[in-house]
């Protein structure tokens, strides 16, 4: 990856164009890192830095043992955040997540509640498996998500800023879980299929990481470097093209939107005005990583199935057909390419 920017506009502020040099280079740095230790994965590493430039929350789905862990482990420390882990099972409580308040007794023997905080109170969390949790301790967190701060005993108890979940879901075992409402899906801003790895990257694994030696990720950027690059990406310019490119598409892919004949009719629901935010911001942090100061439609259509595969549902009619997701949203965007 190179640090360099793409000619912008003339009329683009020039105090954008250096902050976006200096942040290429540092994300671009800290990419490099990443990838000494997680091989293989390179489009699941790209778009869990584009969640995290765009400031949103990203749900990581994948059969075990496809490092996803080890990944949010290793963002943690090559960007400098202070990371957690919870693994989600069913019995599972909100206070384990969020905290609760204890009794304490002073010196001169008079008692108050004291909170004590959970591992929610974290810059980079990982809900591991988090379907496996019951609703209400879901729910918990995915307020925490939505609003960065929690009640608890009737005190708000602000988050550490920034604040980013990355979830994890095994799309195959379904025994015993309690899959995610889509009004909580909607909180996350991609869902990011974590698939095999290619012979080549098996075969590193394999060396780098049975022998005596394993190599350490290294500390690249910090919380404040990672906000800076986040006010950044919402001061990138996005052209007219761009914005009607998600306007087109995200209404497309509405039962009763501007859609398409033979696909509006396979689709039971779709995404609301939170998966067009989406879009907008992560087009933006897609063209950062790559070099450029501005977004074009190729990132609208590269974002599209990450964004909208998890906001949107078949009927039953179209499941039966063999349609899926996938299918439906390669059809819409191939308009937008076209």
């Amino acid at each position: 990856m190179t640090a360099s920017i793409a000619q912008a506009p003339t009329a683009l502020d020039d105090a954008i164009i250096r902050n976006a040099e200096a942040t290429l280079e540092t994300v671009g740095r800290a990419r490099e890192a990443i990838h000494t230790v997680i091989f293989g994965q390179e489009d699941v590493v790209d778009l869990t830095l584009i969640t995290l430039l765009a400031g949103g929350h990203g749900l990581l789905v994948g059969v075990p043992g496809l490092a996803k862990t080890k990944l949010v482990e290793t963002l943690g420390t090559v960007l400098g955040l202070d990371a957690r882990r919870i693994q989600f099972t069913p019995d599972l409580m909100p206070s384990d997540i969020l905290g609760s308040e204890i009794l304490d007794e002073g010196v001169d023997r008079r008692r108050s509640f004291r909170f004590v905080k959970g591992p929610v109170f974290a810059q980079l969390l990982m809900a591991d498996e988090i379907n496996r949790a019951s609703p209400r301790t879901q729910s918990a967190l995915l307020q925490a998500m939505q609003e960065h701060h929690v009640s608890v005993g009737g005190e708000r108890h602000d988050l550490p800023q920034p604040f980013h979940v990355l979830a994890t879901q095994n799309p195959i075992e379904q025994e015993g879980t309690y899959p995610l409402p889509e009004a909580q899906l909607d909180r996350f801003l991609l869902e990011i299929d974590v698939g095999y790895p290619t012979r080549d990257a098996e075969r590193r694994i394999l060396i780098e990481t049975t022998g005596a030696d394993e190599h350490k990720p290294q500390a690249v950027m910090n919380a404040e470097a990672l906000m800076n690059a986040q006010r950044l990406v919402r001061r990138l310019p996005v052209g007219e093209s761009v914005v009607d490119a998600i306007l087109d598409l995200v209404r497309s892919a509405r039962p009763e939107g501007d859609g398409m004949d033979g696909v509006t009719d396979k689709i039971l629901w779709g995404p609301g005005p939170r998966a067009s935010q989406a879009l907008m911001l992560a087009v933006r942090a897609r063209a950062l990583i790559e070099g450029r100061v501005a977004p074009s439609i190729a990132d609208v259509v590269a974002l599209a199935e990450p964004v909208l595969k998890h906001r949107m549902a078949l009927t039953f009619s179209a499941r039966a057909d063999g349609e899926t997701i996938r299918s439906v949203v390669g059809r819409l965007t191939a308009r937008l390419a076209g």
